[in-house]
């Protein structure tokens, strides 16, 4: 841009005259976000009760998802190119990876915590291996795994911008593009909308969390 016309920060006009562009962005970050969570939740989960129940695979698997979360995201990103192309999927990919270490150790935690008494109790109930996972287990350790969930969710509306090293990187197009023509509100209409998404999406796990643990409530109120 000429450095002699004006160049705001914030510009409601270039928001106007780009809706269409960052709304479409935008639905791509926000699938982007959404698909890596749900993908790397269904991973990380039968991971995290497999490290629970064979012991010595706890430190492989927390090994390997740690590794994997040192990264750099720019060298994993052009690492996966080669095998799986410019686009969507070696994002994706990536965003999973990153996650994966979050999910794992909180979904582990969350289970190691349950009170033994409750689980003893459930087994002396009758209680089969799955339905005291799944019946028992699982809604004690749900705060823990809320926790890691709300970090994940996050941390990958931030990495998700990094994609646009294979070009497809969200509100991350647009951000690259304001930077390279040092347009300040293409920069910084993107990074709120970014940030915007981030609150949004964390508020909606909050309140998701409420209505699963209505006892989580009643407690604090007592």
């Amino acid at each position: 841009m000429d450095d002699a016309r004006p160049n705001p920060w914030l510009s409601w006009r270039y928001v106007e005259s780009n809706w269409t562009e960052l709304s479409d962005q935008l639905t791509i970050h926000t699938t982007l976000t959404l698909q890596a969570i749900a993908i790397a939740l269904a991973i990380a989960f039968p991971l995290a009760v497999l490290a629970r129940n064979v012991r010595w695979l706890t430190r492989p698997i927390l090994g390997v998802t740690g590794v994997l979360y040192t990264i750099p995201s720019f060298a994993l990103f052009a690492l996966l190119a080669p095998f799986t192309g410019i686009g969507r999927t070696t994002v994706l990919i990536g965003l999973v990876v990153y996650t994966l270490l979050v999910l794992v150790r909180n979904i582990l935690a969350g289970l190691e915590g349950v009170d033994r008494d409750v689980v003893d109790a459930a087994r002396g109930l009758g209680y089969s291996r799955l339905r005291l996972l799944w019946g028992v287990e699982i809604p004690n350790a749900l705060p823990s795994i809320v926790a890691g969930l709300r970090i994940a969710t996050v941390t990958t509306v931030a990495l998700v911008t990094v994609g646009v090293v294979v070009g497809y990187g969200g509100l991350g197009q647009l951000m690259f593009r304001g930077f390279q023509s040092n347009y300040r509100a293409q920069i910084a209409t993107s990074s709120i909308l970014c940030l915007l998404l981030a609150l949004v999406l964390d508020l909606a796990i909050v309140v998701a969390a409420r209505a699963a643990m209505p006892w989580a409530r009643r407690r604090r109120a007592s």
